[in-house]
């Protein structure tokens, strides 16, 4: 594939296979057509019949150059993959967020422009308020969901009780090394904690220079639901926004997408958890009653 590429980038070259997909033609033909110099036509055929995109063969004194659609159908099934792959959704998040950068910028107009804003969040989740509790405070489980989709904690402090401090940073997924830049870190500290019931703290993501974008005021209330062999929680979020700068309009454009994601990990990281004890259950019944049997 990545001879038909190289093959194919030239400009010549491609007008040659056009002319070519018309019919098979000789070289003297070709370079009249192209308005090019025959040598030079010569070497772009030869190029192209080493990718396998065009044949050749002997007629007299003419050399006869036709094109194969093997190579091209190739691909082309390529392109339509990944032309499908970008319609199936790997690019909705990404226009999605371009669109509330640009509403975002418009409005940052001086600081505390989105002072008071509110976003709300509701999630069900298939686990008790004591499982969720845990997924909410303790780091080690933290570190697992608490980041928005192609990214990953690279540090993290969670200190669960009254002025206890947080620190949250999070890289790409695929930085192995650390070698890119940081994709965000906040620090903060926790206001009010009530176990298995309700969680508040604030946090502040920090500019490039070190310095605060805006204070994420975040409530989170948690209620058993359910009946107690098949326990969940209903989860609300209260985000609200203080202190914001004109230079936080690009953190505050992610949130909605962001931080919903990161409530979408941890129902999918509880949902796991709750099949395996489900399965382990069913595997425990299953060994009884053959015990049973004997």
């Amino acid at each position: 594939m990545d001879g038909l590429l190289s093959a194919l980038a030239d400009s010549a070259r491609w007008r040659l296979v056009g002319l070519l997909a018309e019919r098979p033609r000789s070289v003297g033909v070709l370079a009249q057509l192209a308005g090019a110099r025959q040598p030079q036509t010569t070497k772009h055929l030869q190029t192209l019949e080493r990718a396998g995109v065009v044949v050749s063969q002997r007629t007299g004194q003419r050399r006869i150059y036709a094109l194969q659609s093997a190579p091209l159908r190739e691909l082309a099934d390529a392109l339509t993959q990944l032309a499908d792959a970008v319609d199936s959704g790997s690019r909705e998040t990404f226009d999605r967020h371009a669109m509330s950068l640009d509403a975002e910028r418009l409005a940052a107009e001086k600081a505390g422009w989105a002072d008071g804003r509110l976003f709300r969040f509701h999630r069900s989740l298939p686990a008790a308020p004591e499982a969720v509790w845990r997924h909410l405070t303790e780091p080690e489980l933290l570190a697992g969901w608490w980041t928005p989709n192609d990214l990953r904690v690279s540090e993290l402090v969670f200190e669960a009780h009254p002025g206890g401090r947080i620190v949250l940073e999070y890289r790409d997924a695929e930085d192995a090394d650390n070698s890119d830049q940081v994709a965000g870190r906040g620090e903060g500290a926790v206001d009010d904690v009530r176990a298995g019931e309700r969680l508040s703290y604030h946090l502040s993501p920090t500019l490039p220079d070190g310095s605060v974008a805006f204070t994420s005021h975040v409530e989170l209330d948690l209620r058993p639901s359910g009946p107690q062999s098949h326990a969940g929680t209903e989860l609300d979020v209260v985000y609200r926004i203080t202190d914001s700068t004109v230079d936080s309009a690009d953190f505050i454009a992610g949130i909605e997408t962001g931080f919903g994601q990161t409530l979408d990990n941890l129902a999918a990281i509880l949902a796991a958890g709750a099949q395996n004890t489900e399965d382990q259950t069913t595997d425990e019944q299953n060994t009884s009653d053959v015990r049973s049997t004997k």
